[in-house]
């Protein structure tokens, strides 16, 4: 009890406190990472928001992390500042987008570097066409749950920046979603029609939905993204690639500059490993000789590899391909002096 006659007494019981605070409060801000973390559940076990404070993690221990921004065990790592999550949470609603899930709908503005800019989204595969499916831990796998949930980690990504984003391929029931095995479904829709089960139809359904929206969008900065899970030989680990059409100059430059962005990634994060992943034209795949925006194709590894899975499943891991996919998207709008399409 404080004796409120002595304020000497109150002043004395405050500084034996004070270094207990102090201590805690220290102790909270360096956590170390344990067995099987990546920076979601990290951030998770600390009751810290990971949609919000992802890039700030990241910025915050950018000479601790390995590839694809892994965490190293029994390293240490700072936390972003609760305190600031306190106020923001309290200060700004955000808009909340459903298509996202319920953990990942609001999304909190970056920046305004992509303000005025126009994103047609693609993944792979979907509805009845589920891709390469493969076997997991006694589960199945398929290609098109993977390249959907990059996509809308990228479409994330892209509107925190301002952007306006289109996501031509879309299922109601499955947000982002931070599980290794995603469960399998076939009620993907391409904006809320359903897809047909011939793969041609499948095809010009996309290009179709895409044109469409890029007549009505002509004259703004706009770009598609198609992204796939590749399904080549079990025995095949590919790096990250990406196709543009022959004839484009911007659609060779998008490629281009994220083509680069993770040549730097891979340098930073994996120096001693030599990364052969590549961009070149590919004009004979439907949706890049048919679609109207320049475009890059992207191919993010292959789902019959084990190496591969090792990228492909980690949640953690698809949110930093989704990341470093939109630094080379920011690169080349603000790089990009020429506003033509191709």
């Amino acid at each position: 009890m404080i004796d409120q006659k002595n304020p000497f007494s109150f002043l004395l019981i405050c500084m034996l406190l004070f270094p207990i605070f102090v201590g805690a409060q220290k102790s909270l801000s360096s956590v170390v990472a344990e067995k099987g973390d990546g920076i979601y559940s990290l951030l998770r076990r600390y009751n810290v928001s990971p949609t919000k404070y992802y890039n700030r993690f990241v910025e915050l221990n950018s000479e601790r992390l390995g590839e694809s921004e892994s965490l190293y065990v029994g390293h240490s790592y700072i936390l972003p500042d609760t305190l600031a999550l306190k106020k923001v949470e309290e200060t700004d609603t955000g808009i909340s987008y459903p298509i996202f899930g319920k953990d990942f709908a609001k999304i909190d503005s970056v920046s305004n570097r992509l303000d005025d800019t126009v994103y047609y989204l693609i993944s792979g595969h979907g509805g009845p066409d589920p891709g390469a499916v493969e076997k997991y831990e006694d589960k199945l796998i398929a290609e098109d749950e993977y390249a959907y949930d990059v996509t809308l980690r990228l479409a994330r990504e892209l509107m925190s920046h301002g952007a306006e984003v289109h996501i031509i391929v879309q299922d109601e029931n499955d947000g982002i979603r931070d599980q290794r095995v995603l469960e399998l479904d076939t009620d993907e829709t391409v904006l809320s029609n359903a897809i047909p089960l011939g793969q041609l139809a499948r095809l010009k359904q996309r290009t179709e939905a895409v044109n469409d929206l890029y007549l009505k969008n002509k004259g703004k900065y706009q770009r598609l993204l198609v992204t796939h899970v590749d399904s080549r030989s079990k025995g095949t680990n590919i790096d990250v690639f990406f196709y543009h059409h022959e004839k484009s100059k911007n659609g060779q430059r998008l490629a281009e500059s994220i083509h680069q962005t993770f040549l730097a990634k891979y340098k930073k994060f994996q120096p001693n490993r030599v990364y052969s992943g590549t961009f070149m034209e590919r004009s004979g795949l439907y949706l890049v000789k048919n679609t109207l925006p320049a475009m890059a194709y992207i191919e993010i590894g292959n789902i019959r590899s084990k190496l591969d899975q090792r990228r492909i499943l980690d949640p953690d891991n698809r949110q930093a391909l989704a990341k470093w996919i939109s630094e080379g998207i920011l690169l080349d709008y603000e790089s990009s002096k020429d506003f033509t399409a191709k």
